[in-house]
């Protein structure tokens, strides 16, 4: 009985170290610099697949094509804004993690905020009215001032 348990563990640990090595993605910077560049410009980047993560964490397929596509353009000079404009102009600005502030994207970027700001107001009414509620009514006059 202990052999097919060792066979079954070396089969999963060998099938963790494949998952492992398909997440590495080796690519031949010319020095650190371009390296930080690269990690850099790849974490502002969404994944169009996995949505929540981006470009740099992402072990997607087309993610690790997008990689290599931003390698490629920096090898040939370009900067990091014509990488963004070229990826922007194909995948529009859903690519970008945090897109420009335009019409269509007022609502990504002040959406969050509304929803406080209409939580607090919630809150606060829903605090005033129970207050109201609950205030004792005042004694009426008997005659009798015992206090």
């Amino acid at each position: 009985m202990r052999a097919p348990l060792r066979l079954l563990c070396v089969l999963l640990l060998g099938l963790a170290g494949l998952a492992a090595a398909q997440a590495i993605d080796p690519l031949p910077f010319k020095d650190h610099a371009q390296e930080v560049r690269f990690q850099q410009l790849t974490s502002q980047l969404r994944c169009l697949v996995c949505q929540n993560e981006n470009l740099a964490d992402s072990n997607a397929g087309l993610a690790r094509d997008l990689r290599h596509e931003v390698f490629e353009q920096m090898q040939q000079g370009k900067s990091d804004d014509e990488i963004k404009q070229y990826l922007v102009a194909r995948y529009s600005d859903f690519v970008l993690y945090d897109p420009p502030l335009q019409a269509g994207t007022v609502l990504l970027w002040f959406g969050p905020l509304l929803v406080l700001l209409g939580g607090a107001v919630a809150v606060a009414v829903t605090i005033r009215r129970r207050s109201r509620r609950a205030v004792p009514a005042t004694p009426t006059e008997t005659g009798d001032d015992d206090w």
